[in-house]
């Protein structure tokens, strides 16, 4: 938290000078209290004092100032709130790589599975969109509300050779200004959160892509997904398929977008939850002065209370 008028903080001397004041109001009066020596007469005059109690009203006084002045300071804090809309794109890769079987049953039907959940964790109100990539990109899905089309075009995805990965956030980049368009500047939003198991084989590079993304000022997600034991098998041989983490994280950096690892449908799941919370909100910049304030006007009412209760008089 920080605040928008720190200048007037400076009026917090007042209750603190104030403080000093009371204190030495006590000192005199303690030594006051000294040189009446007839103890005695004292007791009948005043048989039972209110001890700390006296304190209380006072300090709830001293307390209250110090958060009037601090909500006149305009204290502001980042706040999470909903977004209204957003477009996001869900790019697959479905290279044959996605056949390996480390991840049960395999990384294709798991990453299916996880993509319903993430559909789960938008906001209805979010257009989204799929693309499928392998040697070649495609939008199976242009961005749009209906989610049973999103599953639909999720259940239809196929395999194919290479992976062209620059190519599934170029069209992801694409769908998202054509559907944008109809909005002007007004348009929501844009996001990416592409799901990948291997390295750039085919088409444009990773670093155009983020290039791309980045003037567009769209982020991509990115998540590697498998184990560095992955296999799957082409003519009967076994062809390894370790999962590439390093090129996938540079692109989130470079695009303001983050990178995950999942090697299980368990944890593809918990990626997804991540990102559908962290893209529903925004972060905003807002005053909490309201907080102080309300808080103060509280002790007001208890330093009242309190002088009333105790003593039958206002402070």
């Amino acid at each position: 938290m920080d605040f928008l008028a720190p200048s007037r903080l400076l009026l917090l001397t007042v209750p603190l000078l104030l403080v000093g004041l009371y204190v030495a109001v006590q000192v005199r009066r303690g030594r006051y209290a000294v040189r009446f020596t007839n103890l005695a007469l004292l007791e009948k005059v005043a048989p039972v004092t209110p001890g700390w109690r006296r304190h209380v009203p006072a300090a709830a006084f001293l307390l209250m100032m110090g958060l009037f002045v601090t909500g006149f300071a305009r204290p502001a804090a980042d706040v999470r709130v909903p977004r209204e809309q957003a477009t996001i794109m869900v790019a697959v890769d479905v290279s044959h790589s996605m056949e390996a079987t480390d991840v049960e049953p395999d990384r294709l039907t798991a990453a299916k599975r996880a993509a319903g959940t993430f559909l789960d964790r938008l906001p209805a109100r979010f257009n989204v969109g799929l693309v499928a990539f392998s040697g070649t990109a495609a939008v199976t899905v242009p961005p749009t509300t209906d989610r049973r089309e999103m599953r639909a075009g999720i259940d239809r995805l196929t395999l194919g050779p290479r992976t062209a990965i620059g190519e599934g956030v170029i069209a992801s980049l694409e769908s998202i200004a054509s559907f944008g368009a109809q909005y002007g500047e007004n348009a929501p939003p844009g996001w990416v959160v592409l799901l990948s198991d291997g390295t750039n084989t085919s088409g444009r590079s990773p670093e155009e892509a983020a290039q791309r993304a980045t003037r567009a000022r769209i982020p991509v997600s990115t998540i590697a997904y498998g184990t560095p034991e992955g296999i799957f098998y082409q003519n009967g041989a076994a062809v390894p398929v370790p999962v590439d983490g390093p090129s996938l994280e540079r692109l989130a950096q470079e695009t303001g977008g983050r990178f995950y690892e999942a090697a299980s449908g368990d944890e593809l799941r918990q990626v997804y939850e991540d990102i559908g919370s962290s893209v529903g909100y925004r972060t905003e910049r807002r005053e909490v002065w309201g907080w102080f304030i309300a808080a103060g006007l509280l002790l007001a009412c208890a330093t009242a209370g309190a002088s009333l209760l105790w003593f039958s008089r206002l402070p």
